[in-house]
């Protein structure tokens, strides 16, 4: 085994680090844009919105840096096997070739999933929303206010019986908070303009956070726009669960 071919496979080790370095700064730029799509998925609607846009090009770049991280490991193995005087004993060659050969089938099968961390959470995030209520936007696009109001999305083998159903993006979908996990839930200060669950309806409307909440699980003390009475606005708690962050050009 002579110097140069060690140093040619240490220079290739170097470049196959690198490339794993450059795909995690990607996946987490990704993974960004994932949670910025999913707090805010109205965003896609602002024109000059290039969300979409950016992840694609991150998404085209991950596709790109794992294409070469195959290559520069391919070549590394070859220039292995170039210099091992003698191949492995025939029971693990034989387990290597059938991992080759197993790799191959899934590269060349349409109907094999290949999806990244990243998109997998993404999608896991999606389907945990099954069988909950979300505050939903149900309003056509010209009507000349936004009306919210709770509704569930339906399981895999929910058949909603004599119920209204709405088709609806993403966009138009804000997930509460977990009853039953406050941490999930944003802590707005006081001043902060929210959508919230009206008192003893389903409906949810534009108010605004009276106080600082002492405890996550605390109710939100509101102010709802429009709920005057006798000249000034009353004071409404509302669980935590029910208060979500307005989206942005929200028509009242």
């Amino acid at each position: 085994m002579s110097s140069p071919d060690i140093a040619a496979i240490l220079d290739q080790s170097k470049e196959l680090d690198r490339l794993r370095k450059d795909q995690e700064e990607i996946l987490l730029e990704i993974n960004k844009m994932h949670k910025k799509l999913q707090s805010t998925p109205e965003v896609v609607e602002k024109p000059g919105d290039n969300s979409l846009s950016r992840l694609k090009m991150l998404y085209i770049q991950a596709k790109d840096l794992s294409e070469s991280e195959v290559a520069v490991s391919s070549q590394l193995l070859s220039q292995l096997d170039a210099l091992i005087p003698s191949g492995p004993p025939g029971q693990q060659r034989r387990r290597m070739e059938g991992n080759e050969q197993k790799k191959k089938r899934m590269k060349a099968d349409p109907d094999v999933p290949r999806l990244s961390p990243s998109v997998r959470n993404h999608l896991d995030i999606l389907a945990s929303l099954k069988g909950e209520q979300v505050a939903a936007r149900v309003t056509q696009e010209n009507a000349d206010k936004d009306e919210w109001f709770i509704v569930k999305e339906p399981g895999d083998d929910e058949e909603p019986a004599g119920q209204r159903k709405y088709k609806l993006p993403m966009s138009h979908i804000i997930p509460f908070p977990k009853r039953n996990d406050p941490s999930t839930a944003q802590d707005f200060p006081p001043g902060k303009h929210v959508l919230a669950v009206y008192p003893g309806t389903t409906a949810l409307y534009k108010a605004t956070v009276v106080n600082t909440r002492k405890r996550k699980t605390d109710d939100y003390v509101l102010e709802f726009d429009d709920d005057e009475e006798d000249g000034s606005l009353p004071q409404r708690h509302v669980p935590f669960h029910k208060v979500v962050a307005l989206p942005e050009g929200h028509r009242q």
